[in-house]
């Protein structure tokens, strides 16, 4: 697959990615590279990136535990810490392996090191593939509420190798899809309409569905690096969706969502606001919702959790001057952002989403 080069940094596939990584390695003459993994990833992938990295520089590894839950402040202190007492200086660099956790919390903890050291983002979650890793954006939660403090700041180069989703397990590969789906439904009805039919796909399909997905991502990226305007497409499915993930991350009695499995039921319910608010075609809802819900397992919405999901809703960084701004769908591939909807409208979404659900 041809590399992706944007203004601040490449994006290298498989192979190809290795080579440029030992060449990028060998010509910057780093005091150090440090390796962070979580527990997952030490044991499933770095064992095959340490075979690929040709360097005599020293390698320290830094783990942290895998999960949402950690994707804190306190576990940046926890690497800063580590970094700082393994002689990390300027010149050092931090390789970040792992999913959206690690690249999301590495780039920050990078970024903010010494008042900033390069790192480069090795995802390996479909998820962090074909969002987390891509965009400089990076960060960490704030108790419940996802990506609350943060940076806008590139790495130098992302290596993408697909080989690493052979360790994932189906849920994790989902994850990532409703993402894809995202990118389908805010920008090309073809690349949404071909991940739906996974039964025909093939490995080297699933390669080039990747690689048109980081290219869709990155052209919106590219125009509107600070997120002021186009950006913002990206968001699509992720204001009730991010809501919906803190509360089931919060709820004692229910079970952790995936991202993924939160936004794909995020884009229903938003799909659901356009077609009340932007006369967005009933027809496509149908044909969205039936879609994600054959993809995604069904989660039931009881009556006591709206209010809190609404609440959540505060939380979103789209939101200017006590408004919450969602972005909904005027038609497949053409998104608007900052629209309004009341909270009798978003419970509707909620009751449409119960009454489809398989």
């Amino acid at each position: 697959m041809n590399s992706i080069e944007t203004k601040t940094y490449k994006v290298h596939f498989n192979s190809k990615g290795y080579e440029e990584l030992n060449r990028y390695i060998f010509h910057q003459n780093f005091s150090k590279i440090f390796v962070l993994v979580d527990s997952n990833t030490h044991e499933h992938c770095l064992p095959a990136f340490m075979s690929q990295l040709k360097t005599s520089t020293t390698i320290e590894i830094i783990e942290i535990e895998a999960g949402e839950q950690h994707k804190t402040i306190e576990t940046c202190v926890g690497v800063w810490n580590a970094l700082s007492e393994l002689n990390a200086d300027r010149k050092s660099i931090l390789l970040n392996l792992g999913g959206g956790v690690v690249t999301d919390l590495g780039g920050f903890v990078a970024s903010t090191f010494k008042r900033g050291i390069k790192y480069i983002n090795i995802p390996t979650s479909l998820l962090a593939m074909v969002d987390a890793s891509v965009g400089g954006k990076t960060g960490v939660d704030l108790g419940i509420v996802k990506n609350q403090v943060g940076v806008i700041n590139s790495g130098d180069i992302v290596l993408i190798d697909t080989s690493f989703l052979d360790s994932l397990p189906q849920n994790q590969l989902k994850s990532g899809l409703a993402e894809m789906l995202k990118h389908g439904l805010i920008k090309d009805r073809i690349y949404f309409e071909t991940l739906t039919d996974l039964s025909k796909l093939t490995l080297n399909d699933l390669n080039d569905l990747i690689h048109e997905s980081v290219v869709i991502k990155e052209n919106i990226v590219t125009e509107d690096p600070n997120e002021q305007g186009i950006r913002k497409h990206l968001n699509f499915g992720h204001t009730l969706g991010h809501a919906i993930e803190s509360h089931f991350l919060e709820s004692e009695n229910k079970d952790q969502l995936l991202h993924g499995e939160a936004i794909a039921i995020g884009m229903i319910l938003e799909c659901y606001l356009s077609a009340e608010l932007l006369n967005f075609s009933k027809k496509d809802l149908e044909r969205i919702t039936k879609a994600i819900n054959s993809i995604y397992k069904p989660v039931i919405f009881e009556d006591k959790d709206y209010a809190p999901i609404i609440e959540l809703l505060k939380y979103d960084k789209k939101n200017e001057h006590g408004n919450i701004n969602f972005v909904l769908l005027e038609a497949i591939g053409k998104p608007k952002i900052d629209c309004l909807a009341s909270n009798e409208l978003i419970l509707e979404a909620f009751s449409y989403y119960n009454n489809n659900i398989t």
